[in-house]
C-alpha cells in the first residue's frame, strides 16, 4: 500500500479577506499558514505534498511559499486548477469566472496524486497537530471493502468561529458508531452574545446551533477510489450548471461525499480533533493567528523559522 499524500488546496481567492491569503505571512520568518500545515503533516508522517494553485498566482506563490518549501523535508508536487480543465465536448460559459470548486481542484491534481490514499486540506486553515496524526494513522490502514472507506476531521463549532463576521461551515450528523450520515452546509454562521446561530434568509430569522456541534473544516481523507468517482460525476455537474446557467455553482467535496453516502457507496469515519481551528476568513483575523503562532513557537511546538537548516 502506498504512503498517504497530503493535498493542499491553494487555488481559491479570498474574496472576504481581500487578497491572496494563501501566501500572507503569519509566522516569525514570513511563513504562511500553509508552511505550518506542511510542518505538522510531516511531523505526523506525510512525506509527499501536492499543492493545487492557479497559473495566475504561480509567480507570486513560487517567489514566496514555493521558495521556502525548497528547504522543507518533504517532496512537493504542484497541480493547477483552471477553468478550462473540463472534459472534451464542454465549453466554459462566457460569464464564468469562479473556479469549479474543491472536487474539481482534486480532479485537476489526479495525475500527481497517483493511486495513493490522500488527505485534503485548505491552504489558509490552521488545523492543529492532532488532526494530522489522526488523519495519517487512518489513511495508513484505509482500504475499500464492500464500500469506500473515507474519513474526515471533525471540530467543535465553537472552536472554529471568528469574532469578525460570519463563516460557512458544514454541520455534521453522525450515527452511533461515529460515521458520517449527513453534512448540512450553513453558509452564514455567526457568534452573538447568547451563543452561535445561523441564518438562511439573510438575517431575517436566526436559528441557534450548539457550540459543541461537529463541523467539517474541509479536512478529508480518501482512498484512490474517490478520484474515480469525481471524474465520473463531474460531467453531470457540468450538465446541470450549463442547463441552469448558474455562473457560481461549484463542485464541492462535501456534496460529492453526500452523494456517495446517499447511494450507500461509502462510509466516512468522523475523527475528532480537540484542537482549536484558526483561519483568516477576514483581514481582522490575521493578528489572532500571528499571536497564536508566536505563543506556540515560544512553547517550543515550532522552531523559530520552520525551514531553517
Amino acid at each position: 500500500m502506498k504512503k498517504p499524500v497530503l493535498v493542499v488546496m491553494a487555488a481559491g481567492m479570498g474574496s472576504r479577506y481581500g487578497g491572496l491569503k494563501q501566501i500572507d505571512p503569519v509566522g516569525s520568518c514570513g511563513e504562511a499558514i500553509l508552511d505550518y500545515s506542511i510542518y505538522d503533516a510531516h511531523e505526523a508522517g506525510f512525506e509527499t505534498v501536492v499543492i493545487i494553485i492557479k497559473e495566475a498566482i504561480k509567480k507570486d506563490f513560487m517567489d514566496t511559499v514555493g521558495a521556502r518549501l525548497k528547504d522543507a523535508p518533504v517532496e512537493i508536487r504542484y497541480a493547477y486548477q483552471e477553468l478550462d480543465k473540463i472534459p472534451a465536448g464542454y465549453t466554459v460559459p462566457a460569464d464564468r469566472t469562479k473556479p469549479w470548486g474543491t472536487s474539481h481542484a482534486v480532479l485537476c491534481a489526479k495525475d500527481v496524486i497517483g493511486d495513493a490514499p490522500f488527505a485534503v486540506i485548505n491552504a489558509d486553515d490552521y488545523y492543529g497537530k492532532s488532526a494530522y496524526r489522526e488523519m495519517y494513522n487512518f489513511l495508513c490502514n484505509a482500504q475499500d471493502t464492500d464500500k469506500y472507506n473515507y474519513c474526515m476531521i471533525g471540530y467543535e463549532l465553537g472552536k472554529t468561529v471568528t469574532d469578525n463576521g460570519s463563516v460557512a461551515r458544514g454541520v455534521c450528523e453522525t450515527d452511533e458508531n461515529g460515521y458520517l450520515t449527513e453534512v448540512v452546509e450553513r453558509t452564514k454562521i455567526e457568534k452573538y452574545a447568547g451563543g452561535i446561530h445561523f441564518t438562511e434568509d439573510d438575517g431575517a430569522t436566526w436559528t441557534d446551533v450548539p457550540a459543541t456541534a461537529t463541523v467539517s473544516m474541509n479536512m478529508w481523507g480518501y482512498t484512490p477510489s474517490f478520484i474515480r468517482e469525481i471524474e465520473t460525476r463531474f460531467p453531470a455537474f457540468l450538465d446541470a450548471v450549463l442547463k441552469d446557467g448558474n455562473p457560481k455553482a461549484e463542485f464541492f467535496l462535501p456534496s460529492t461525499v453526500s452523494q456517495l453516502l446517499k447511494e450507500d457507496k461509502a462510509t466516512v469515519k468522523v475523527l475528532h480533533s480537540a484542537d482549536k481551528w484558526y483561519g483568516v476568513t477576514y483581514a481582522a483575523d490575521k493578528p489572532v493567528v500571528v499571536q497564536m503562532l508566536k505563543e506556540k513557537t515560544a512553547e517550543g511546538l515550532y522552531p523559530n523559522g520552520l525551514w531553517k537548516k
